[in-house]
């Protein structure tokens, strides 16, 4: 009997935000399409509220959370709200359950704007959407909290140490799937000198030790999140698996298998690719893992190498555990 999936991140939200036409039951549209999580028989789909380091941010971050409660209003053949009472029936759930996260903080405040408007926006936030699945500080570049992947010597600044501990206590974990490694070091720091309680995650993150990339987790924050109790989830993108050589996915799945079985477990990061500016990057994901009906497949190749606990831990019990014991 197939596996059901957790997933850790997808880009619907955005995609509903900002295309026009977008359709999510539109499987030529976009990889994680409902038709398309059916198939691949998701479970659990965490939806993230996606912005840019713009002054727009805080208005596109509300208009997504407001498409995340429409969505569970609107459709619930299709979905429900992933949370505590969704777990402990999941047995008897028919519909896929999504929660909301927020990658890049920039959505909470843009580069402008007071702490008061921060603080509201946050609570409006989580208003919307019910529990955060986690938290991002930033996305690929610099903002006021705190340097992205792709920036050098930025760590984690004022408005960032502000924003954790606004954050701790709210059974909220904090994202290092696109910190600098200098962040990523400035965040557990932080965490440890004011004894904050929040969860370290990396939602969609592969390995460094495999594809040697700005974006992947070096050996020292995997071994982090997992002696602290939390999640690593594989990204599906051919820029951070290799971008030549597809079977690399499942070398990352085994390489987080074998670090940390309790730990490892799927961040796919399907978004819309038509309107990406860089050619060099398409296409973004290599055919065996090209949208969401794939993971059947990808669990089948991986059973001569894992075992079915193993499997099983991967396909959803990391996620759905990791959830139960920071809800409890």
């Amino acid at each position: 009997m197939p596996f059901p999936i957790a997933d850790m991140h997808c880009d619907l939200l955005s995609f509903l935000a900002k295309v026009p036409g977008a359709d999510p039951f539109d499987q030529r549209q976009i990889a994680c399409a409902f038709p398309w999580l059916k198939e691949g028989g998701v479970k659990m789909q965490v939806m993230a509220i996606y912005t840019d380091v713009n002054p727009g941010s805080m208005d596109l971050a509300g208009r997504q959370a407001d498409i995340f409660a429409d969505l569970l209003r609107k459709e619930p053949k299709t979905v429900s709200h992933f949370d505590m009472g969704f777990l402990q029936n999941q047995a008897n759930e028919k519909s896929i359950g999504i929660i909301a996260s927020v990658e890049n903080a920039a959505g909470f405040g843009n580069e402008l704007a007071s702490w008061q408007e921060i603080y509201r926006q946050f609570d409006s936030i989580v208003n919307k959407v019910g529990q955060l699945a986690y938290i991002s500080l930033t996305h690929h570049t610099e903002n006021r909290f705190g340097g992205g992947n792709y920036t050098e010597g930025i760590g984690l600044k004022e408005d960032g140490k502000r924003l954790l501990d606004y954050m701790a206590g709210k059974k909220i974990p904090i994202d290092l799937s696109h910190t600098s490694d200098l962040l990523a070091e400035g965040i557990l720091k932080h965490i440890d000198r004011h004894h904050l309680p929040i969860p370290v995650i990396a939602s969609h993150s592969n390995f460094r030790a495999i594809w040697d990339h700005k974006r992947n987790l070096n050996d020292e924050f995997a071994q982090e999140i997992i002696h602290r109790g939390g999640i690593i989830g594989v990204n599906f993108l051919r820029e951070f698996l290799d971008r030549v050589v597809p079977e690399r996915l499942f070398e990352h799945l085994e390489y987080g298998a074998k670090m940390g079985e309790n730990a490892i477990c799927f961040g796919a990061d399907f978004f819309y690719t038509k309107d990406f500016p860089d050619p060099r990057r398409h296409p973004f994901y290599f055919p065996l893992a090209e949208n969401s009906g794939k993971y059947p497949d990808i669990l089948e190749h991986l059973s001569s190498s894992l075992s079915e606990v193993q499997l099983r831990k991967l396909a959803f019990e990391n996620v759905f555990n990791f959830y139960q014991k920071l809800w409890n």
